[in-house]
């Protein structure tokens, strides 16, 4: 890397003692300017005449102009260090204290002397460009200060194109060119808006939009690009990324509107482009009065708070205020790291934390009467697909009669509203997990005709990062040397982040009725072969692809709505209303947990042929009788 060329020291020292002695050298610079300014302001008054002008009333008139400059200047904070040097504070002020001693000094040249000092019309035409050149002096003095501070190439920042000329990009580029250790040098903009084709910000050009990334990585010597739009979709970033890296280009992303959580962007939050940013972001509208409105300042209980989904949903509550979070998981490693993630520590000794096992009714029980929650989101599940084939009685012992232990100690407690986490494998279920989770829908919905609160499920696709998903396992594959296993070459899942996808399920909770399944949009489904054909080609040495073969239970693509489920949003774009059919916690609890034929049972409980009604009469003798699978 190239070390700093040093300034010449007759150059450097004025520099320093005039930042050491600001306020002292913006007086005298003004007091310059005030005098300039009625010189040039009397001199053009009498048309360049020089024999006529009266100097000597000019002589007297200028010291009185800089008293009245230096004393206001301090009463309005300019030379006491009251605001930023160049700021639009300090011009106002500045234009402040140009008219208050124009004006004093009128007063004193008609009033007080008796006679003009100097015409009048040089008084006010002098402290019209007094102003106009102190400003001046502070526009140079700021654009020098900036060029100083600017980074260059021959200290090792490498050429940035920045794509986005929006607020995203304004603020990275303030941060990028504030400081002259950054490893980037803004060169060039790019935005797809015509009407920004020509425009500079903080001296940066815009240079074309998408379809010129080519020509001005060529023109710019850039040999990155990062994409400054927080709000940018999945889509974009994908479209951006495929052209960039074509030319060559080193592509880098800000964080997504979710992972800011209002803040400003900063040169510290470049990053590498990963999976996460071309698979799942999405623009999210979320309401955040409604959501304030059914959690802010309520008793609020997360079940499985130590999971992937469950830890992101109270991080995300924890936002709005509840008046208790209470976190509930078998795991207590898992709930160290939740509380951790929230609180900045970790000691374990809250008694929002709780410890125990939904398959424990009794224990449930004991919890809900404990803390009393009014809010209560369900996340506690066994997931893992092809694991839950080989146990389909481990898969009811938690999703159906654990999710109905929590169901009816809510009911008992009088929670307010209840929203069960469910998954787009519950759509048309041919897999254990599928049917467990259609069937945790139906209880739910049979929950909502028995209690007094709002009972509801909110149903979703494959969430990026979650333990056990498919992106951390390809890059373990993948740190391991390969190869890369994939299902089936044309198999496709729908993907979200985790922050995404939990803010949209508390929005679904603010607006679901009772008994529905929320949908949520997960926008278009992606080739796992093309995810695992990318990762491969990001390794430094060449790596296998693998085709295993569906397993038992998987589909090759999935759905996110049943047969006969119609794609309905009154209220959210992003959201989907379907209805369920109810089942009776009685004909649940019979499960044959024991018998060679439950994952029948399960196919039939799940799709609805066994017990459609609540309140019909339990025979659970025919789910016994129904077949070998």
């Amino acid at each position: 890397m190239a070390t700093r060329i040093p300034r010449p020291a007759f150059a450097e020292r004025p520099y320093r003692w005039a930042r050491r002695h600001r306020n002292i050298s913006v007086a005298a610079l003004d007091c310059v300017v005030w005098s300039v300014a009625l010189v040039v302001a009397l001199v053009a008054r009498f048309d360049f005449g020089l024999a006529h002008i009266p100097w000597f009333h000019l002589v007297r008139a200028v010291p009185l102009a800089l008293g009245a400059q230096i004393a206001f200047g301090v009463s309005f904070g300019l030379y006491v260090g009251r605001w930023r040097y160049s700021s639009f504070d300090e011009v106002v002020a500045l234009a402040m204290t140009a008219g208050a001693s124009g004006g004093i000094l009128l007063l004193v040249d008609d009033w007080i002397a008796g006679r003009h000092l100097v015409p009048l019309g040089v008084t006010v035409v002098g402290a019209a460009l007094a102003t106009v050149g102190m400003s001046f002096e502070r526009a140079v003095w700021r654009v020098a200060a900036e060029a100083r501070r600017r980074p260059r190439v021959d200290t090792g920042a490498s050429p940035l194109l920045v794509f986005g000329a929006g607020e995203g990009g304004f603020q990275v580029l303030r941060s990028l060119l504030a400081n002259p250790k950054s490893r980037f040098l803004p060169a060039g903009l790019l935005d797809d808006d015509p009407a920004k084709r020509h425009l500079r910000v903080m001296g940066v050009r815009v240079v074309g939009d998408r379809n010129d990334i080519a020509r001005a990585a060529a023109a710019t010597g850039a040999t990155s690009l990062l994409i400054a739009i927080p709000s940018a979709p999945a889509e974009l970033v994908r479209q951006i990324d495929e052209r960039a890296r074509a030319c060559g280009l080193a592509v880098k992303v800000l964080p997504s509107v979710n992972e800011l959580y209002g803040a400003e962007v900063a040169a510290s939050d470049i990053r590498d482009v990963t999976e996460e940013d071309l698979l799942g972001r999405r623009p999210i509208e979320t309401d955040i009065d409604a959501i304030a409105g059914y959690l802010t300042g309520r008793r609020v209980l997360v079940t499985g708070a130590g999971g992937s989904i469950g830890s992101e949903l109270c991080r995300q509550i924890h936002r709005f205020g509840p008046e208790t979070l209470v976190m509930v998981d078998t795991d207590e490693s898992a709930l160290h790291a939740t509380q951790m993630s929230i609180e900045g520590r970790a000691l374990l000794d809250s008694p929002q934390l709780v410890l125990a096992n939904i398959r424990n009714a009794d224990r449930v029980r004991q919890v809900f009467r404990q803390h009393r929650p009014e809010v209560v989101f369900h996340a506690a599940a066994l997931k893992h697909l092809t694991l839950l084939e080989r146990h389909p009685d481990e898969a009811v012992r938690t999703n159906v009669w654990g999710t109905l232990n929590v169901l009816e100690a809510a009911a008992a407690s009088g929670v307010h509203r209840f929203v069960n986490i469910s998954t787009d494998k519950a759509a048309d279920p041919v897999s254990v997990l599928g049917y467990t989770k259609r069937i945790a829908e139906r209880l739910t919905a049979a929950m909502a005709d028995r209690a007094s609160g709002t009972y509801l499920s909110v149903r979703f696709g494959n969430v990026i990062g979650s333990r056990g998903s498919v992106l951390p396992a390809f890059r373990a594959q993948l740190s391991a040397g390969g190869p890369l296993t994939v299902t089936h070459p044309e198999v496709t899942r729908y993907f979200m982040t985790i922050p995404e996808s939990v803010e949209l399920v508390i929005q679904a909770g603010a607006i679901g009725r009772d008994g529905e399944a929320l949908v949520l949009d997960m926008g278009e489904p992606v080739s796992i072969d093309a995810v695992a054909r990318r990762l491969a080609g990001s390794s430094p040495r060449p790596v296998e692809i693998v085709y295993t073969g569906l397993r038992p239970g998987e589909k090759l693509h999935e759905s996110l709505f049943g047969c006969h489920e119609q794609d309905f949003r009154p209220v959210h774009p992003l959201v989907s209303h379907v209805p369920v059919e109810p089942l009776a916690p009685d004909v649940a609890r019979e499960l044959p947990v024991a018998s060679a034929h439950l994952c029948r049972c399960l196919r039939q409980l799940s799709a609805g042929l066994i017990d459609l009604s609540p309140h019909q009469e339990v025979h659970p003798a025919p789910i016994y009788a129904a077949g070998a699978d």
